[in-house]
């Protein structure tokens, strides 16, 4: 399930740098029975089977580099993952990712291991993998010298506060659409102040809850009151190029 993604894009291009380095290991390593099991069935009973916290401890104690480790457990019942989150997690020297399986961690290794409980969203998953993969993603993309552009991170959806303004590139008119003039204008100024209209605009139609987690800046402001004026909370229409 890692080698694919590990291998691709910017993941992999942290590791050809020597920027990150990405180490998956075997719980079943760290069993000492003929079977190498790692879970058993729940106490009081229930469906499905429970990770044992032997084989994580050990796993974690083996792997540990001292206080500068953090340890993650990727489970359904941890804190929401964010952009904030991705941010003071890639300022970290070492992340030891646990990926819950079955019903998930017997109590006592996140309690012990003193984990940061992480969540990817309100969904069931087969297991912890692929939030891990997630996390690995969006933490390590923000590591200085990982990325191009060092100015994409800073503009991404999220890491502002809201979510992205629309974006275009050439032909200028396909298929009787057409691109804002506004952005063949040259005007650097105007487009900035375009695309933060557009970025509130999207975000109070689509995630009002982050708009409600900013603070709004003056100019902000004035183009919340200007979409208000307009009338669009659900969209409305740019001159655009024919």
């Amino acid at each position: 399930m890692f080698q694919g993604p590990l291998q691709e894009s910017i993941l992999r291009r942290a590791q050809d740098k020597g920027l990150a380095e990405i180490r998956v290991h075997d719980l079943r390593t760290w069993t000492h029975d003929r079977h190498r099991v790692v879970d058993d069935v729940p106490y009081g009973g229930g469906a499905g089977m429970v990770l044992k916290p032997e084989p994580v401890f050990e796993a974690v104690e083996a792997l540990r580099h001292g206080p500068e480790s953090t340890v993650v457990a990727l489970t359904p019942q941890g804190i929401p993952f964010g952009q904030r989150l991705a941010d003071e997690l890639s300022r970290l020297p070492h992340l030891i990712l646990l990926c819950g399986r079955y019903e998930g961690f017997d109590d006592r290794i996140p309690q012990g291991l003193q984990a940061l409980e992480l969540s990817i969203g309100d969904y069931v998953l087969s297991g912890g993998e692929v939030p891990a993969l997630v996390v690995l993603d969006a933490t390590i993309r923000l590591i200085p010298g990982v990325l191009g552009d060092e100015t994409s991170a800073l503009t991404d959806s999220f890491a502002m506060g809201l979510l992205e303004h629309p974006h275009f590139t050439r032909p200028p008119s396909f298929r009787g659409m057409g691109v804002p003039a506004v952005l063949l204008s040259g005007d650097h100024q105007a487009i900035a102040r375009w695309r933060r209209k557009q970025a509130l605009r999207r975000t109070r139609e689509r995630r009002p809850d982050l708009l409600a987690r900013t603070t709004p800046s003056d100019l902000d402001q004035e183009l919340l009151a200007e979409l208000d004026a307009e009338g669009v909370a659900m969209g409305g229409s740019e001159e655009t190029t024919r």
